[in-house]
């Protein structure tokens, strides 16, 4: 069993905070010329990153202990955003509606945002995972990008596909705009995987391979 270290608890908080921050700055829509994107993309593929660090470095046991985790305070998150939306405004706050519009999250969006959220991070574990053992250990960048065109892909279809399928929002195109500039960011930030993974590696002495692995995600308590 693995000691935990305050390195593997900074990198985890590092993950959950980029989940949870691009859950809540997701409702902002941007233009970036002829893409329309939500302010979360320069956010959300930050957690697929440290996801991808988590799993090469401490391995897949311990990365689905960390998707699990971050599965839990996102729901905690939004319980109690729920709460403070149904909870009665002072008479002088007119903020209601405005909290309502960034915090107030409709069931279809939770449901396409959780179902979104653990199929691709397990699937992109899972392959980076087992890449690590099929190149044995080389070609880093080829498992970071590789697992991330995969678990990306997968999350963005998830997602955009079970929020907007059947409204005027819906258009499949806008899945691959999405998979592009977030597999996209992955690659530009291969250098800083690098350095974090060869720093890690080093100060913890370590270099996980998942050869005896069950990637049951549900299997938690090994």
């Amino acid at each position: 069993m693995m000691k935990v270290s305050h390195r593997f608890v900074i990198i985890t908080a590092i993950f959950i905070t980029c989940l949870i921050t691009a859950n809540i700055i997701a409702v902002k829509i941007i233009s970036l010329g002829f893409l329309i994107l939500p302010a979360a993309i320069f956010v959300f593929p930050l957690s697929y990153i440290f996801g991808d660090i988590l799993t090469e470095v401490y391995g897949y046991r311990w990365t689905r202990k960390v998707i699990w985790l971050g599965f839990i305070c996102n729901l905690i998150f939004v319980a109690f955003a729920w709460v403070g939306q149904i909870l009665p405004p002072a008479p002088f706050w007119k903020e209601q509606a405005a909290y309502q519009s960034i915090l107030g999250y409709t069931p279809r969006l939770l449901v396409a945002s959780f179902f979104g959220y653990l199929g691709g991070e397990f699937v992109n574990s899972f392959i980076l995972a087992r890449m690590k053992i099929l190149t044995r250990g080389r070609w880093l960048w080829s498992r970071t990008i590789g697992s991330t065109v995969v678990g990306q892909g997968l999350d963005t279809a998830i997602f955009i596909s079970l929020a907007f399928i059947g409204t005027p929002s819906f258009l499949p195109i806008i899945i691959l705009y999405h998979w592009l500039a977030k597999t996209g960011i992955e690659v530009v930030a291969t250098p800083l995987t690098y350095a974090l993974v060869n720093f890690l590696k080093k100060k913890e002495a370590m270099d996980t391979y998942d050869y005896e692995t069950n990637f049951n995600p549900f299997r938690i308590s090994d």
